[in-house]
């Protein structure tokens, strides 16, 4: 079972991504979860109906789906009334004080182990999923999907922790503690979800976990955008649309903790030859064929935060890997040789060295420039649009060869181009141009295809790289070993 510290820690996808994985080793699995909410519903081939989530599951671990893996479906009609779905059909309304009354509450408990038992006995293993936090001490008597679950199933209970909204050694430990003994027999081990950033820089975060709770961290797995997987609950059409897309140019906006101006990429996000994510985990940003480093109102803290968590390192391998990176304001100074402080403007950090991308040095002070402007791009005919918000000067470092990237109506130079996959500008909106749309794709257009789009096969792929990310950052082995051993 994958219990969670709570809601949205990605109890589902860590459950997906099993499904896939046993399947892949040879096993014949199925997910299971006793009790799920949810208003984003499934229809089983025998017309029953089950969360969506247990649906894609089920599809990881190629089997066809059946009631029995969602037994019990509560859809919410309101903040506190709901459907209730029991074995894939509508049994009634209930509100909440009645449902969560002890009254009945066997024969619910009667019904979801019935489920479980019948499936235990077609599938191996059952690939379990808990609900919410394991954790809710006041519903531990009526609680049908957690922890008084995984004790009737037998179940090794793997505690999902979501690092990315913080608060994660709490989050653990305070789980932990609030389980029963008996509870807590089954609790063999830790996966820490969502990490972004270098991982390297969690391994003492690794050891204080085990140290405090005496449970094996399993895995601390990076959160992802470069794999579509069906979410749970809904999404926006123009995510779902991406999920249906294949052969795109994969474009990252490195996730920076000051951005600005982030409608500079809303061109880009809606052109059909794209999928464009905004990231700041190193894995990501190698895997991307174009890296795209926005404006921020703190460079110089950004810029150190790129420095500590690896991403600046990654920025520049996966340039000379063959990828184009382009940044843009602040992104642009950050490419240069160095930033420099000297007023302490925006922090109390004098200097840092950038990225080395390109020959020039950025000083942060002085008035702030605000205007509109035309442009043309490299010198062509076409004119173009943007507009200026500077908050420093960037100039080209001695012995450097001018290379301006803009020229402006009124003779001004801006930004600096290196070659046709690294360049930089001052100038926002720099995108919404199509002529320097365009151009920045040419080189990624190889890869684009006009061939039909089959979405099992795109499905059945996205399932397997799932299985691989987390294969990567999980010690599968110790699982195996968990799964033979008795509580």
């Amino acid at each position: 079972m994958f219990a969670g510290t709570g809601s949205n820690v990605g109890k589902s996808i860590i459950t997906t991504a099993f499904c896939r994985i046993f399947l892949q080793d040879g096993y014949h699995p199925a997910p299971f979860k006793a009790q799920n909410m949810s208003l984003n519903s499934y229809v089983t081939p025998d017309c029953m109906e089950i969360s969506r989530a247990q649906a894609v599951q089920a599809e990881a671990a190629g089997i066809t789906c059946q009631s029995d893996m969602n037994p019990l479906l509560l859809k919410p009609l309101g903040e506190k009334i709901c459907q209730v779905v029991l074995n894939g059909k509508p049994t009634g309304n209930r509100d909440a004080g009645d449902y969560f009354a002890k009254e009945g509450r066997e024969v619910l408990r009667e019904e979801v182990h019935k489920a479980f038992d019948r499936l235990e006995q077609r599938y191996n293993p059952i690939v379990m999923e808990g609900a919410g936090s394991i954790a809710e001490i006041n519903l531990r008597d009526v609680d049908l999907v957690n922890m008084s679950m995984a004790i009737h199933a037998g179940a090794q209970v793997i505690l999902v922790a979501d690092i990315d909204r913080g608060g994660v050694f709490a989050s653990v430990y305070g789980s932990v503690m609030l389980l029963e003994p008996e509870e807590r027999k089954h609790l063999k081990g830790i996966i820490i979800n969502k990490f972004r950033g270098d991982i390297r820089l969690f391994e003492q975060g690794i050891t204080l976990l085990e140290n405090l709770c005496g449970i094996p961290v399993l895995g601390v797995v990076p959160y992802y955008q470069n794999i579509y997987i069906e979410e749970e609950d809904s999404v926006s059409l123009q995510t779902k649309n991406r999920q249906t897309s294949h052969n795109k140019i994969n474009l990252a906006v490195v996730l920076l903790r000051h951005v600005s101006n982030f409608t500079d990429f809303n061109v880009p996000e809606r052109d059909p030859r794209v999928h464009l994510y905004y990231t700041n985990n190193t894995d990501e940003i190698e895997k991307a064929d174009i890296i795209l480093i926005p404006g921020t109102k703190n460079t110089l803290s950004d810029l150190y935060e790129l420095r500590r968590n690896g991403v600046a390192q990654s920025i520049v391998r996966a340039c000379k890997a063959g990828a184009t990176v382009v940044g843009i304001g602040g992104g642009y100074q950050m490419m240069g040789r160095e930033v420099s402080n000297p007023l302490h403007i925006e922090s109390d950090i004098e200097q840092l060295p950038g990225l080395g991308l390109l020959p020039v040095s950025s000083v942060i002070g002085g008035e702030k420039l605000t205007r509109r402007v035309k442009f043309s791009f490299l010198d062509k005919t076409a004119m173009c649009e943007g507009y200026e918000i500077d908050k420093g000067l960037t100039t080209l470092l001695e012995n450097a060869r001018p290379s301006p990237l803009n020229r402006l109506q009124d003779g001004s130079e801006d930004g600096y181009f290196a070659n046709p996959k690294c360049f930089g500008a001052g100038i926002h909106g720099l995108l919404d141009n199509q002529p320097v749309l365009d151009y920045l794709l040419a080189p990624h257009t190889g890869k684009l295809s006009d061939k039909p789009f089959d979405y099992k096969a795109f499905k059945d792929e996205q399932y397997d790289k799932l299985a691989d990310h987390v294969r990567k950052h999980v010690d599968i082995g110790r699982v195996y070993e968990m799964i033979i051993e008795k509580v």
